[in-house]
């Protein structure tokens, strides 16, 4: 019987192309995220949930979700996804970051233009049937100063698209260097410069509790009485209030305005002036963000469903995983449960994650999640994730820590996860990669060093070595029935041994204890990697 095909649940539309980039290999189903009592039932069973802007994926839908591995959300903003209690359920949640930008950055224009020249109002009016040409006189961009605040990827789009109009850029980015500013064609100058001389302002900052607000009385104030504000960023940074007070008393010219406080928003109070241009949220609202972003996040869901890392997910820390480091993340999370194993009962206290060899030039740290994952999965009764095991460790006071060193003496590249216990106890599992096919290795013991392939199912023995142990082993499994594939013993000076025997099936009960007592083994521990 085959396996069940994990389930991806599709909470809003999202373009055909989505389905597509998803593929042959989940169960696709579909809800409706709006309707709450619908989703909550609906998402019992499902490995990952695709939403938009209308799902709410608060902590109570990840609680009816429990095994939910990822939330993928079809755009930008995660307003909607409670990532705290994602984070500690050990869910996944990715975007896709670039997928409307060219799209934000085309209406951002389209707004600054629709404010310099009056376009919406005089529209309406026409239609209504007046002839008013003399009241809808507007602003001639060429010339004039566009002030940009945010120089990140939208920004600079823009700033390259509104430069076509002939018009000088000025920019504030704390974040932004002179020299990148330069190669923009923007001037670098501070908040207040930029309000009191520019002729349009755009916004384009992430939504934090330091840009909340940003531009309000005292700003407006700064600016030309025939100035124009856009936002098509957060809702939120300019604030609502203060922007139809300057609109009131002409202390501005103009608005531009996608984005609202509170959605969906359809009377405030500068809504009633005709200088101020509104559109309900469009920024990501066109045919090719959608399926871009659509596709984007299919892509994460299938690596996040077949047990990778998502290198941009954004509550995983870390950043791009390099092709050389990338087979390392399966060797590191195996080393971490074949730690656990050898510890035992004894309380973790510290983990060390030493990555040795050419691979140490590259980043890195996604071997630490691995190993953490690893370490943590046969421990605790949760869902353990890349997402979640940093979580796991510090609610256990255990910790963690990476280091690097280019020199590796026996192997091209090795991982090496230590743990100390509260027992006083240090283990120690040493991992490669080898061969062509990287072939997973266990090549180091604490201090022995052998060669044995991470296979499913492996015993582990220390011992005082002497005649007979092998024996003893042996006919103890051919009586289960359990074939050893593969075994390797090393052994110190002083006689003390280590045995590991890769098996090609499970063990029942308690043998690996019996097996223990019968050889007078100092430590035993039966590892099982196959599920």
């Amino acid at each position: 019987m085959s396996a069940a095909q994990p389930v991806v649940l599709i909470a809003e539309e999202l373009s055909p192309a989505t389905v597509e980039a998803l593929g042959p290999d989940f169960e696709i189903r579909r809800t409706d995220g709006a309707d709450r009592a619908r989703l909550l039932e609906d998402l019992r069973d499902v490995d990952a949930v695709l939403i938009r802007s209308a799902t709410q994926m608060d902590a109570e839908a990840i609680a009816a979700a429990p095994q939910l591995k990822v939330i993928a959300r079809a755009g930008v903003g995660l307003d909607n996804v409670d990532v705290p209690a994602a984070t500690e359920a050990g869910v996944m949640v990715v975007n896709a970051p670039t997928s409307n930008i060219i799209s934000a950055a085309e209406l951002t224009c389209g707004h600054i233009l629709a404010a310099a020249r009056n376009i919406a109002a005089a529209n309406g009016s026409l239609k209504a049937g007046e002839w008013k040409r003399s009241k809808y006189t507007g602003l001639e961009l060429y010339g004039k100063r566009l002030g940009v605040i945010g120089l990140g990827r939208i920004g600079a789009l823009v700033a390259e698209r509104m430069k076509a109009f002939g018009m000088e850029i000025l920019a504030y980015d704390p974040y932004v260097t002179t020299a990148r500013a330069q190669q923009l064609g923007a001037s670098l100058v501070d908040l207040d410069e930029l309000l009191e001389r520019a002729d349009v302002v755009t916004i384009h900052m992430p939504k934090t509790p330091e840009t909340v607000g940003m531009i309000g009385d005292e700003q407006f104030a700064r600016m030309k009485d025939t100035a124009i504000i856009v936002n098509v960023a957060r809702g939120g940074l300019v604030d609502e209030d203060a922007l139809a007070r300057a609109l009131e008393a002409g202390t501005i010219g103009g608005a531009g305005i996608d984005v609202f406080s509170s959605e969906p928003a359809t009377d405030l109070a500068f809504f009633a002036h005709d200088s101020a241009v509104v559109t309900p949220h469009l920024g990501a609202s066109t045919a090719e963000a959608q399926e871009k972003a659509g596709v984007a996040v299919a892509g994460s869901v299938r690596l996040a469903l077949s047990g990778e890392l998502v290198p941009d997910a954004v509550n995983v820390a870390g950043g791009a995983i390099h092709e050389d480091v990338r087979p390392g993340l399966p060797l590191a999370e195996k080393l971490g449960r074949v730690l656990t194993a050898l510890v035992g009962e004894q309380s973790i206290t510290a983990v060390e994650v030493e990555i040795a060899g050419e691979i140490a030039e590259h980043d890195v740290s996604a071997m630490r999640l691995a190993a953490l994952k690893g370490v943590f999965t046969d421990i605790v009764s949760d869902q353990v994730s890349y997402v979640n095991a940093p979580v796991l460790a510090e609610q256990r006071g255990v910790e963690c820590r990476l280091t690097t060193t280019a020199v590796s003496e026996s192997y091209r590249n090795t991982v090496t996860v230590r743990a100390a216990t509260a027992q006083g106890t240090q283990t120690a599992v040493t991992g490669t990669l080898t061969g062509p096919r990287q072939v997973q290795k266990l090549v180091g013991v604490d201090r022995h060093e052998l060669e044995v392939p991470l296979a499913d199912h492996l015993l582990v023995f220390a011992y005082q070595d002497r005649p007979g142990v092998i024996g003893v082993l042996g006919q103890a499994l051919g009586v289960q029935g359990v074939n050893i594939a593969g075994m390797d013993v090393s052994r110190d000076d002083e006689g003390a041994a280590l045995a590991v025997l890769t098996l090609d099936g499970a063990l029942s009960g308690d043998t690996a204890a019996t097996l223990a007592a019968a050889i007078g083994a100092a430590r035993a521990a039966e590892v099982d990697l196959s599920v």
